[in-house]
């Protein structure tokens, strides 16, 4: 019941090694933080964004605004898709860099913050291209500055140092982690997500549950994952039907988006297995896939498959939407079973063969995931091994309902 004591109206300032401006309302920071930018001698910068959502939202008023207020001049690269690809990188990195920017503004979900920060370091390393980041041909130590104004409540790329792009021609989506990348400041405004889409809205806080899920029972969880990961669920399943039900209730996605920049944190800490190293290959074959679907089909999977690993932490931070469960291995079947009912409540209901895959994709699937650079670091710190055993395991499970 605490959060019926939190003012959502009133824009709090949360320090990670990123500066949020969370609540509704936050936008109107953008003013402050564009005086900031001008005063570290930063005139021109590159605004990331798809091609809709950034004006849809009522963002890009403020931004604009603040921009020309502060005397910054901006180039605006529009085209980033979901599950953003090299290409869309290379382009931006280029528009930049012809422009003379030297920061770079996102706006959107997670697409645009990864595909920023990826050009956020090709701007710092012009010689470079996207595949060499993705394919680890280098270890950047520095990128341009970062600001980050979040348009979903899911990835929690904006208060971390995680970003992910596909290599299309390859079918590779790796992800990467470097401390250059956090963002030097974000916005979490809750009035700037009432336009996502019912389906969206699913998809991203379900992407927000698989963060802590999978960030509570690696092998390098701690106590501090662990904590964050079951407030994150107790917050999802209180308020994701919410916001369902009303698109427009601002505490509903006040709440949501705190429980994806927490979940952002908490894996940032406790990092991710199964659920992302398996999704990943899902969308990078099929780009049209959302990556929060891609996780909510394998979910249930990876926990009757993690369950006997872990009984104690899932037994746990599951309470929410799957109450009773004991501590005990016996009970991964019902685990499984119960995080499938609540996925089927708030419906989301695919599976792998709703989205045009068999049993017979799942060696390529499975050789994708080794394959695929960094996806191989995930699947080692899963607490039941990094066997291909239990990755097409996962994958067999997930073609059809429990």
């Amino acid at each position: 019941m605490w959060e019926k004591d939190i003012n959502i109206n009133e824009v709090k300032e949360i320090r990670t090694r990123t500066t949020v401006y969370f609540g509704v309302g936050a936008i109107k920071k953008i003013a402050d933080i564009a005086k900031t930018l001008k005063d570290k001698g930063i005139d021109k910068v590159i605004v990331m964004s798809g091609k809709h959502a950034y004006k849809a939202t009522g963002a890009w008023d403020y931004v604009e605004k603040a921009l020309n207020d502060n005397g910054i001049g901006y180039v605006n690269f529009a085209e980033v898709t979901p599950n953003p690809n090299t290409h869309h990188v290379d382009d931006a990195a280029k528009l930049a860099r012809d422009f003379g920017a030297k920061a770079v503004i996102s706006i959107g979900g997670g697409s645009p913050t990864d595909a920023g920060k990826s050009v956020a370091i090709l701007l710092e390393y012009p010689e470079k291209c996207a595949d060499d980041i993705y394919e680890f041909r280098f270890t950047p130590e520095k990128a341009a500055p970062i600001v980050s104004i979040n348009l979903t409540h899911g990835t929690g790329t904006e208060t971390n140092r995680f970003a992910v792009v596909t290599n299309l021609e390859k079918n590779f989506k790796p992800a990467i982690a470097y401390d250059c990348i956090y963002p030097m400041f974000a916005i979490d405004d809750p009035q700037l997500m009432t336009k996502l889409s019912p389906k969206q809205t699913r998809y991203v806080s379900i992407d927000a549950v698989n963060h802590v899920v999978e960030a509570a029972t690696s092998t390098v969880a701690s106590p501090y994952s662990i904590t964050l990961a079951k407030q994150v669920i107790e917050l999802v399943a209180k308020y994701l039907p919410k916001a369902i039900a009303n698109p427009d209730d601002l505490e509903a996605r006040y709440f949501l988006a705190y429980a994806a920049m927490m979940g952002g944190v908490s894996f940032d800490n406790g990092l991710l297995h199964y659920t992302h190293a398996l999704e990943h290959p899902l969308s990078a074959v099929k780009p049209d896939l959302s990556h929060g679907l891609g996780l909510a089909i394998l979910l249930p999977a990876v926990i009757k498959t993690i369950y006997k690993d872990r009984p104690n932490v899932l037994a746990d931070i599951l309470e929410p939407i799957a109450p009773g469960l004991k501590p005990d291995a016996s009970d991964a079947d019902k685990a499984a079973k119960e995080v499938q009912d609540w996925l089927y409540s708030v419906d989301v209901k695919e599976k792998l063969t709703d989205e045009g895959f068999t049993d017979a994709d799942v060696d390529k699937l499975t050789d994708l995931v080794f394959t695929t650079p960094s996806l191989s670091g995930l699947i080692d710190i899963g607490p039941s091994g990094n066997s291909r055993e239990v990755v097409k395991e996962i994958y067999k499970n997930s073609v059809k309902p429990l």
